[in-house]
């Protein structure tokens, strides 16, 4: 690592840009007047509570501690927190999409609804509920040590990999709700009900990890509870009193032990499909992430900038 000394503030200024000219993402920590031009030109400029008031504004962090472990700190849980953001992504957008194949294709071939748009909503409202606690899960080390970027095409190419799954069992589903149990309106709503909030749900602990769930990669126990509750409310409702008041009548014992042994053959089937899917990814070229020479950090010094013009 070479160093540089005696250089004044343009000097350290000029250095930091021409460093990010070559692609290097640059920080710089500093604390006097002399250090202010460089730490707006880095990407990230970092000062400390007791620098002059000239490097902490135009600083994008401030150290209330001396301590740069607060930085990595930092680091490690902003990539927690976008590991378990891209969870929910994975989950809400790869199960839509098969709800949206099934539901269309089951209105096409049925005298009746699918689903009543009230039990539709209370699904969502179910679903939604248990994943709230997604942000305090656990996320596995690998992810950890390096940072991750938003990758569209990797989200796009899981839902369509991973949707028709989620269409088949729905299929399944009404070959058995109709063929096996001969289920009318009241009680087809009931079954795919169960189903498909059941699926949907607990899918969350196969995707949310690359490793095998539960032996390799415990999931946390507030997300534990949370899906598990959900499950079981969602049954719970359509078995209570006021299940005709929401378009359900109770399904009989064997159909129940029916959609539970499809939901543990669904998310066997997921984990299997996940093993292709990454194996797959993994070998195709990585995405290389590139920037230009004028590439800029929007920040909150930026209004000061050369050429920008300031709002009164």
């Amino acid at each position: 690592m070479s160093r540089i000394a005696r250089v004044n503030p343009e000097q350290k200024a000029r250095l930091i840009r021409l460093l990010r000219r070559r692609g290097r993402a640059v920080g710089f920590l500093g604390d006097g007047v002399n250090d202010a031009l460089a730490l707006h030109a880095a990407d990230v400029g970092v000062s400390v509570g007791t620098a002059t008031d000239v490097a902490k504004d135009a600083a994008d962090v401030i150290l209330l501690e001396k301590d740069l472990g607060v930085l990595a700190g930092g680091v490690t849980e902003g990539r927690r927190i976008f590991a378990n953001t891209i969870k929910y992504v994975l989950m809400g957008t790869s199960s839509n999409f098969g709800n949206m194949f099934s539901a269309a294709a089951a209105s096409a071939v049925l005298p009746f609804l699918p689903m009543l748009p009230s039990q539709i909503l209370l699904n969502n409202l179910l679903y939604d509920a248990g994943q709230l606690t997604i942000p305090t899960d656990r996320v596995d080390r690998e992810q950890l040590q390096a940072p991750s970027h938003w990758d569209i095409s990797f989200i796009r190419r899981f839902m369509v990999f991973f949707g028709p799954i989620s269409s088949l069992f729905d299929f399944l589903t009404f070959a058995v709700l109709l063929g096996v149990f001969h289920a009318g309106p009241e009680l087809f709503h009931s079954g795919w009900f169960v189903e498909s909030l059941a699926t949907q749900t607990l899918v969350i602990f196969v995707i949310r990890t690359r490793r095998i769930p539960f032996i390799r990669s415990r999931p946390s126990r507030p997300l534990l509870l949370a899906a598990g509750g959900t499950v079981a409310v969602g049954v719970a409702l359509v078995m209570s009193p006021v299940a005709h008041l929401l378009g359900f009548i109770p399904p009989p014992a064997a159909m129940l032990l029916t959609i539970a042994v499809m939901v543990v053959a669904y998310l066997v089937l997921i984990e299997l499909a996940k093993l292709v899917f990454f194996s797959e990814w993994e070998h195709r070229a990585p995405h290389v992430r590139t920037r230009g020479a004028r590439h800029r950090i929007q920040r909150r010094a930026a209004r000061f900038s050369q050429g920008t013009p300031v709002r009164s």
